[in-house]
């Protein structure tokens, strides 16, 4: 559904579609994923004009990856836009909502990892199995 979505955008728009960048199974929260360096390789090499994505956590979720990533991305001149959250780097006012839409990421991805760690706490606290194996019955 996603890619079908930004597919119809770039047809809309007239834009070609020069690769489709996608992670399968791999955790956005992750800095260093095999696609994600494919195409922070390919716009150092000037291969792209533009990054559109369906949503800002399809990206990343970590704030300081993505203000690292737009920030390489606006020093190579390409642009970022992100269809969902109907923002667009180039402008100032997508700017400002990247600021509060990716601390908003990172906060909720904080969140998860609060309930994690207070789960596997209480696990330990009733002496019950943590992780992976601590499950299975």
């Amino acid at each position: 559904m996603q890619l079908r979505e930004l597919q119809e955008h770039c047809q809309r728009r007239g834009w070609e579609i020069v690769g489709e960048y996608i992670d399968a199974g791999i955790s956005g929260s992750k800095a260093s994923r095999p696609e994600l360096n494919r195409l922070m390789a390919d716009a150092k090499r000037r291969k792209l004009d533009a990054v559109l994505v369906w949503k800002l956590d399809r990206f990343g979720r970590s704030l300081k990856h993505l203000v690292n990533s737009l920030a390489e991305f606006e020093s190579l001149g390409v642009a970022f836009i992100s269809l969902k959250e109907s923002l667009d780097l180039t402008t100032p006012a997508g700017r400002l909502m990247f600021g509060v839409i990716a601390a908003m990421a990172e906060f909720e991805r904080d969140l998860i990892r609060e309930r994690v760690k207070a789960g596997i706490a209480y696990r330990r606290s009733k002496g019950l199995p943590c992780g992976p194996q601590g499950y299975r019955s």
